[in-house]
């Protein structure tokens, strides 16, 4: 797949299965129509390149992962309240679901100011990793007179817990990687100078394994969330035969089990390790 000269708002260069796309789009990496193009232009790709199995996004403002929602579209919104059942889905919030439903894991590596939109934008994603000391982050639509809308109260309860959520929302207060990692927001806050090899390291290790796999656990994970217990078994049960039917899992077990390995105390032990070599058992 080709993702060389397609987007205006950011680069993609990809390595090892891996997708680096890196924002950038002066002054402020606004998110507005060309980003929200370009993104849904990503997605499309990405759904379609099973070579790719980690896609992480980052920034090349020193300042700034993602801004907040362009108000020049925004002061553009309907003033009329709409009937429920006439309503539709916004631009955001179907290409944000598009990127949380793609079929790799995806990671948000912040290393500077994520607000509105564009704080909605990490939480889209399946982890989230910020920098102390650059990242901040903050929902300020209720001080504009609206809600967040892409996913910020949405997604924001599902990862934090209603009161949380609320306070994110009703406070309208920056926060720092600290806070977040506190309120859950992020799955760790990390120094400056160690997010980035810690970034590395983790989506080459994913990229380890076949994709089929990967996007099944996210579909499970995903399930598990909106779904009850009975139902959300009844999935895991279903992508663990999808991933079966795709991966070379049966071959990986047969082996482990010809050679004893489970019984093998030296084995046990390094379980890390053991599973990067098993990787090599394709036949």
């Amino acid at each position: 797949m080709n993702y060389d000269d397609s987007f205006t708002t950011f680069s993609v260069q990809t390595e090892n299965a891996v997708a680096w796309v890196t924002f950038d789009y002066p002054p402020v990496n606004i998110q507005g129509l060309a980003m929200l193009a370009d993104l849904n232009n990503l997605a499309q790709k990405l759904e379609a390149d099973s070579t790719v199995k980690v896609v992480v996004f980052q920034s090349a403002h020193p300042e700034i992962f993602v801004a907040h929602a362009d108000t020049s579209f925004l002061k553009d919104m309907s003033g009329k309240a709409v009937a429920r059942d006439e309503v539709k889905l916004l631009d955001l919030q179907v290409v944000l679901e598009r990127i949380s439903k793609l079929p790799q894991a995806t990671i948000a590596k912040i290393e500077g100011f994520a607000r509105g939109g564009g704080h909605e934008f990490a939480l889209a994603c399946d982890m989230r990793f910020a920098a102390r000391g650059k990242a901040r982050f903050m929902q300020m639509e209720v001080g504009m007179g609206i809600l967040p809308c892409g996913g910020g109260a949405s997604r924001m309860a599902r990862q934090v817990g209603l009161g949380r959520a609320l306070e994110i929302v009703l406070g309208a207060r920056d926060f720092d990687a600290d806070q977040a990692e506190a309120y859950g927001t992020i799955n760790r806050a990390l120094d400056a100078d160690e997010i980035g090899p810690f970034v590395e390291d983790l989506a080459k290790r994913i990229a380890l394994w076949p994709s089929e796999s990967i996007n099944a656990t996210k579909q499970a994970v995903y399930a598990s969330i909106d779904l009850p217990i009975a139902e959300a078994l009844r999935e895991e049960a279903y992508w663990l035969y999808q991933a079966t039917s795709q991966t070379p899992a049966l071959k990986r077990f047969k082996w482990a089990d010809e050679q004893g390995a489970e019984f093998d105390m030296d084995n046990q032990r390094v379980w890390p390790d053991m599973l990067v070599k098993i990787q090599d058992i394709n036949e």
